[in-house]
């Protein structure tokens, strides 16, 4: 396997994945990851690989249509109302609007996307040219954006205060569905805690 990233991601990732016995291939920080999505797309047209793709692979979405989906629906015994969820490759916020709406049409879908010039590592606000093939904007009722100075408070503040040792990502989305739990009444609301916090030690996220 081989990973195409840009160079200013953790390097816990590097080394879980090196690990493993991918071989790694950074991009230039300033190009994002948009850069590094152009590169895999370039090495597939030169023959040196097949890109998984989990930006346009169905199988994305559908993993939580079929699975986290009717899980959140079971565990809170169908008095969901509103689903909060970071966006990244988009998969687990269509599969899960898709199987909600289909339960009940009223739960309110929001999407997590970062404010302007917040690196969220795990939350995405994409480029109209790199949308994920898999995001229907159709599919989300409403977006609600968070500063990265937010989503890492929120973070710590997961860990301790609850004892969840969480991503970046997921304090953004914990930071959003608690400003929508300030403006409702008589609601059950459920966000995805999606990522580990040992994945983010080198970052400087969580103080010595």
């Amino acid at each position: 396997m081989v990973l195409v990233m840009p160079e200013h991601l953790s390097a816990e990732r590097r080394q879980t994945m090196r690990a493993f016995g991918a071989e790694i291939i950074l991009t230039p920080k300033a190009g994002g990851m948009e850069a590094a999505r152009d590169l895999a797309e370039k090495m597939q047209r030169e023959s040196k690989g097949r890109i998984l793709d989990q930006f346009a692979n169905p199988d994305n979405p559908l993993s939580h249509y079929e699975g986290t989906g009717p899980e959140i629906w079971r565990d809170t015994k169908g008095t969901i109302t509103h689903f909060v969820s970071s966006m990244g490759t988009t998969g687990t916020i269509m599969g899960c609007s898709r199987f909600f709406k289909e339960k009940n049409p009223k739960i309110h879908i929001i999407g997590c996307q970062p404010e302007e010039g917040s690196q969220i590592p795990g939350i995405r606000k994409w480029p109209e040219a790199y949308l994920p093939k898999i995001y229907d904007k159709a599919r989300v009722d409403r977006l609600e954006y968070v500063s990265q100075a937010d989503a890492e408070d929120m973070t710590r503040r997961m860990a301790r205060e609850e004892g969840i040792f969480a991503g970046i990502s997921s304090g953004g989305a914990l930071a959003v569905a608690l400003r929508v739990s300030r403006e409702t009444e008589n609601a059950t609301i459920v966000t995805i805690i999606c990522d580990r916090g040992d994945r983010y030690l080198s970052t400087g996220v969580f103080p010595d």
